[in-house]
């Protein structure tokens, strides 16, 4: 085989990097730029008016560390976000067991447990108010069984495990869909062997089925995490943020710091806070399917 000269070399590289320029371009506009000026601007005071942006230094990362309210939103948001992926996991994990036995419905069930996963988050979100409202047709049901109407968005308990119902029944479908996905890469031959060695139904689960579907597991993990620490719609169409700060998340807080209380240096820093956690996240998650990837080869 004829070994390519420098020029030819030169020029792919050359070609290569024009193809790439206008992704590279965009991605630069509208990712990296933001994003450097986001925490840029966690070090000023991120004021909008004549008065223009003045330096702060560290002096709202300082503010956060002693603020009692973002301290409460975090663990607002930490509470709402396990209470979330835990049934947002196991339950799509049964399910997808099950239906993956059942070829005849497979199809038909799979569209309607993903029908929630784009369903407008919003429309959703307006419809469980409904729902729950203190005149609703929950508390109409536990009327009919003598139970005493709650006022599910209006106490400091109730509100939360609502808007953690609405979060899991918004997700489910589309981890679902991924388990199934996973499910059909794991090699029949493996089953058929359990089989024969006398597997009962839970050790197949337990040592062929979980660590087959590793990969999968972890990104649907990693995404649903996602999800639930940039949730926003929940708090602001539901509750907004209350009672009592009760269901304040993270990204809602940011909001209002931002658009209702105007100190956008703050709302950076705290925006910069959630971008590391993600960021991590993302990296745990790469880290992991590669070595998946390693082990595989």
């Amino acid at each position: 085989m004829p070994t390519k000269s420098l020029n030819d070399t030169q020029r792919e590289t050359l070609e290569a990097w024009l193809f790439l320029a206008p992704a590279l371009l965009l991605l630069g506009v509208f990712v990296l730029y933001p994003i450097a000026y986001l925490v840029y601007l966690s070090f000023t005071t991120g004021s909008f008016t004549r008065a223009g942006v003045t330096g702060v230094g560290f002096r709202n990362y300082l503010r956060l560390l002693l603020d009692l309210d973002f301290w409460q939103v975090l663990g607002n948001t930490v509470y709402f976000t396990i209470a979330t992926v835990i049934p947002s996991i196991l339950i799509p994990l049964g399910l997808a067991v099950l239906l993956n036995r059942s070829v005849a419905l497979r199809g038909l069930l799979r569209t309607a447990y993903f029908i929630p996963s784009i369903t407008s988050l919003v429309a959703v979100g307006l419809g469980f108010r409904w729902l729950f409202q203190t005149d609703g047709p929950v508390n109409a049901v536990l009327a009919g069984l003598g139970i005493e109407a709650i006022p599910w968005l209006g106490s400091t308990v109730w509100a939360m495990p609502v808007l953690i119902l609405l979060s899991t029944w918004k997700q489910i479908g589309f981890n679902l869909v991924v388990f199934l996905a996973g499910l059909q890469t794991i090699p029949v031959s493996r089953y058929e062997a359990a089989e024969l060695d006398g597997a009962g139904g839970w050790q197949t689960f337990w040592h062929i089925t979980l660590p087959g579907l590793r990969p999968t597991f972890i990104f649907a993990l990693i995404t649903t995490l996602i999800f639930t620490l940039r949730s926003f719609e929940q708090p602001y169409v539901m509750t907004g943020g209350g009672p009592l700060n009760s269901t304040n998340l993270l990204v809602f807080y940011i909001y209002n710091q931002a658009f209702s209380q105007f100190d956008f240096g703050y709302a950076a820093a705290v925006t910069t806070v959630l971008l590391a956690v993600t960021l991590v996240l993302v990296y745990v998650q790469l880290k992991i399917s590669g070595e998946n990837s390693g082990e595989n080869s």
